[in-house]
């Protein structure tokens, strides 16, 4: 798509924000004065419906069409960058989008699994659940000589190039905000965009979801009180999955739950200690654990659905997340800004001890507070506020997991109001800091630094001899100068003489118009 196209997408995202009321009730004293008389003015453009921010944000990213919902879902996963309170707006894009005909779906099953419905399944149904990428529908097929129910997921028809067209646009927002704010760069926005494009891209292709969910399956097979849906390999494709039909209650009926017998104070605790297990010991987490992708089964298990968005995390970002948490725990606010100094978050240039105390100023309030005034979210906020102050860059990988964190919190307080975070983390994170972080830690740094050591000696002939290849060639470019092989002076010469053909042209055009305009005023 050209950049003129950007443009005028990015004028419709305009209008539709103006016409649905967002910027209108947009906090005012947050905008510079000239943004505060163009909110008043877009004001009057607003059509007269009622409704918090939240509705309206909601309303007009569906407006916009699929793939802007989806880039809703994912700046809602950087309140770093659009700020907390936008984030937890945009996170209420859950399943809310229409549905596209069952002949459609019928017909990319086939195209892409290469058979047909009625061969592939014995009952194919409408759907039941539409997001942004794909919608689902439930399905039987035989397997032991029975029926068996299964959940078929497929991705809506045009949607990749939509998403496309509508990337481009992103990129340049992205591009006029760093050149327009310095101050934002820290925040990185065009890699954010980058990274969502190839989220995305990874999100719309199923066989790479059903991959994820077959990983935190093997992963997730010994832990309590949780597991996913196994994936139906046979009938799973690029633009399919087919996995186990789960017959449970969604997280968000409270009611449902509780006439189910399910006690609630429990599963808020199991939920938030899976999370965290599954990021510390695998370093691999589902990334979009709202109440809409949880189920509770009959056996009191959680179920987790959709995994089109996932995280990882290296070991060193499960140590520094391991030990900023126990501080918090323990009120430890040194080792906590040690942490941060020792993994590069912060420059070398600040004061550590001056960290330390911003850290303070954020964990203390924590402590001795009622467990339902403790709010993951209003920490985070406090600490992005300190991340600008100490020049902190932006971390994908950890702003991603922070707000995992903060949904999978929202989600164990609607389970439980008086649900306190840290006391429920305590057990995972304890348990994962005496077994990395101690003892056990030094012995397995050595075990990987031998390991590192034989592989490097067995790589060391091969260095040699590459190194010395290159020292060769080094002295012949001294004494011979810079050679181009054929094919370089070949393209060379065709790239130069396409400038030349271009720059003619030009010059021709240049000539017609002036020769138009001489005529034209003659």
């Amino acid at each position: 798509m050209s950049t003129f196209g950007a443009y005028v997408r990015l004028w419709r995202i305009g209008y539709v924000l103006v016409r649905e009321g967002v910027v209108s009730v947009l906090p005012a004293e947050e905008l510079p004065p000239s943004a505060q008389i163009l909110q008043k003015a877009a004001g009057f453009l607003t059509r007269a419906r009622a409704g918090e921010r939240s509705d309206r944000l909601a309303r007009a990213v569906e407006r916009l069409g699929p793939s802007y919902v989806k880039i809703g879902q994912f700046l809602a996963t950087r309140p770093d960058v659009v700020g907390a309170e936008i984030a937890v707006d945009l996170s209420a894009l859950q399943d809310r989008m229409a549905t596209f005909p069952t002949l459609q779906a019928r017909a990319i099953v086939e195209s892409s699994l290469g058979r047909t419905c009625d061969d592939l399944y014995e009952s194919f149904g409408e759907p039941i659940a539409a997001a942004s990428i794909a919608q689902v529908h439930p399905a039987t097929v035989l397997r032991d000589g029975r029926l068996q129910k299964v959940a078929v997921k497929v991705v809506r028809p045009g949607v990749r190039q939509r998403f496309a067209n509508d990337i481009e646009a992103m990129y340049l927002v992205a591009r006029t905000q760093e050149w327009l704010l310095p101050h934002t760069r820290r925040l990185r926005p065009v890699e954010v965009v980058r990274t969502l494009e190839q989220t995305t891209k990874i999100e719309m292709d199923l066989r790479l979801e059903a991959a994820a969910l077959s990983e935190l399956a093997e992963n997730s097979a010994d832990d309590p009180g949780f597991r996913v849906p196994t994936v139906d390999w046979e009938r799973t494709g690029r633009d399919v999955i087919t996995m186990e039909w789960i017959d449970g209650v969604k997280m968000s009926d409270i009611e449902g739950l509780k006439r189910a017998g399910h006690d609630l104070t429990a599963l808020a605790d199991q939920l938030i200690q899976s999370f965290l297990r599954h990021t510390l010991r695998d370093g691999f987490f589902h990334a979009d654990m709202h109440q809409g992708n949880l189920f509770v089964d009959p056996q009191g298990t959680i179920v987790a659905v959709d995994m089109g968005i996932v995280g990882r995390l290296g070991k060193k970002e499960r140590r520094f997340l391991a030990e900023i948490l126990y501080g918090f725990i323990t009120r430890d606010y040194l080792r906590v800004a040690e942490v941060h100094f020792e993994a590069g978050y912060v420059p070398s240039h600040h004061d550590i001890a001056s960290f330390a105390q911003a850290i303070r100023a954020i964990g203390e309030p924590i402590h001795g507070q009622p467990a339902e005034t403790i709010s993951m979210a209003k920490l985070l906020t406090l600490l992005f506020e300190v991340t600008e102050l100490f020049d902190m860059e932006t971390r994908p990988e950890l702003v991603m997991l922070q707000k995992t964190m903060v949904v999978v919190e929202g989600v164990s307080r609607t389970l439980n109001p008086r649900f306190n975070m840290w006391k429920a983390s305590e057990p995972v994170v304890g348990s994962w800091i005496r077994d990395n972080l101690g003892p056990k830690r030094i012995l397995t740094d050595l075990r990987e630094g031998l390991t590192a050591t034989m592989r490097l000696a067995e790589a060391a002939p091969e260095i040699a001899m590459k190194a010395e290849k290159v020292s060769r060639e080094l002295t012949a470019m001294s004494e011979t100068g810079l050679r181009f092989d054929p094919q370089t002076a070949e393209a060379i010469g065709r790239a130069e003489a396409r400038h030349s053909r271009s720059g003619r042209w030009a010059l021709w055009i240049i000539a017609l118009t002036l020769l138009y305009i001489a005529i034209t005023l003659s």
